[in-house]
């Protein structure tokens, strides 16, 4: 693989992501048929004219969004597909199979239809988009965890492992943190070399389980769940905040006193947003702070060596802060939120 040619075309891809100026100006369309008017002027162009043919509207646009995010993926794996720079790629497209078997999870637990179920789900992992839709037609969860294991998808591994014990207490946590746990492990075992790109990527999934485990506490504390069955889904690996550390922080009985412990590492803005942020309501205020700076942190690497695979890796991310951001503003355009609080949603990267 010449990693340099590879770049050129990531770098020439990357040109065509939409900059500040161009959301700015989508967030102050006055309605959701203006902000589509608008869009198909974009790269975007091709996918809404195609999902616009099944579906309209708010529909019609995620639709376009997920399938132009799948093609971008699928087009970035090509590139290294054969070559050492695929582990990495395929690294960070795995974690879309989990949240896609986490999807399905939750639709089939709570009898969501499956049409809703699908439109959640990105098939750019090792799940296609046929797989997804014979997941999607079992008639519950134990027949997705068979289907999955007679496949002998890596995910069926920790599902298996661990559905006798969901199937006393039924708490879908239990089969969630289990995909978690296995992933992480997985990720984390396949970058265990000394080269910059495995410290880089190594580095990135660290700082993910720390961003996993710190909305863990801040929901387990606020739901005032015992320390002892919080221990349980908490995971190991972290970059900032080991076991010993998190244990003692499950013990906090507020939010507010659980929040100082993190003066000492980059999470310490948390602590800045204490104030009426610990109501259910304002529980999304902390989430989407530890959103934005894992995005940040994962899309900052495209800046980095312009010899290293990771640099693809960077696109990725700033791939999917560009698809997220047009669904919020989608979604909101629909819902009639204002510009200003549209903006407050957003992540510039």
């Amino acid at each position: 693989m010449d990693i340099g040619y590879v770049n050129a075309r990531v770098r020439g891809m990357h040109s065509f992501l939409l900059d500040r100026k161009q959301l700015d100006s989508l967030i102050l369309k006055p309605d959701l048929a203006s902000f589509i008017s608008d869009l198909e002027k974009t790269p975007y162009k091709q996918d809404l004219q195609l999902a616009m043919v099944t579906a309209t509207e708010i529909r019609g646009v995620e639709n376009a969004l997920r399938m132009n995010l799948i093609r971008t993926f699928r087009k970035i794996l090509s590139f290294v597909e054969g070559d050492t720079g695929e582990k990495y790629v395929h690294i960070f497209l795995t974690r879309w199979d989990i949240h896609n078997v986490k999807t399905i999870l939750r639709g089939k637990k709570v009898s969501i239809p499956t049409q809703e179920i699908r439109s959640c789900l990105v098939p750019a992992g090792d799940l296609d988009e046929a797989t997804l839709v014979e997941l999607l037609k079992q008639p519950d969860i134990k027949a997705v965890v068979d289907l999955l294991a007679m496949w002998g998808h890596e995910s069926s591994i920790p599902l298996t492992r661990h559905f006798e014990e969901y199937s006393k207490t039924s708490d879908l946590v239990i089969l969630e943190y289990a995909l978690d746990k296995d992933y992480y492990e997985r990720a984390l075992r396949r970058v265990k070399g000394k080269s910059n790109d495995e410290t880089i990527i190594r580095d990135l999934i660290a700082t993910e389980i720390d961003v996993t485990n710190i909305k863990s506490l801040l929901t387990l504390i606020r739901d005032g769940i015992d320390p002892e069955d919080g221990e349980r889904i908490l995971l190991s690996g972290g970059k900032h905040l080991n076991m010993k550390q998190l244990l003692t922080m499950l013990h906090a009985p507020t939010i507010g006193e659980l929040l100082p412990y993190l003066e000492k590492t980059p999470y310490r803005f948390l602590i800045g947003l204490k104030a009426g942020a610990e109501t259910h309501a304002k529980m999304s205020v902390y989430q989407n702070a530890l959103d934005r700076y894992l995005i940040t942190h994962g899309a900052r690497i495209f800046r980095g060596d312009p010899l290293s695979i990771t640099i693809l890796i960077g696109y990725l991310w700033e791939k999917y802060t560009e698809v997220m951001n047009l669904r919020i503003i989608a979604r909101c355009k629909e819902t009639m939120i204002t510009p200003e609080e549209m903006e407050a949603e957003m992540i510039y990267v």
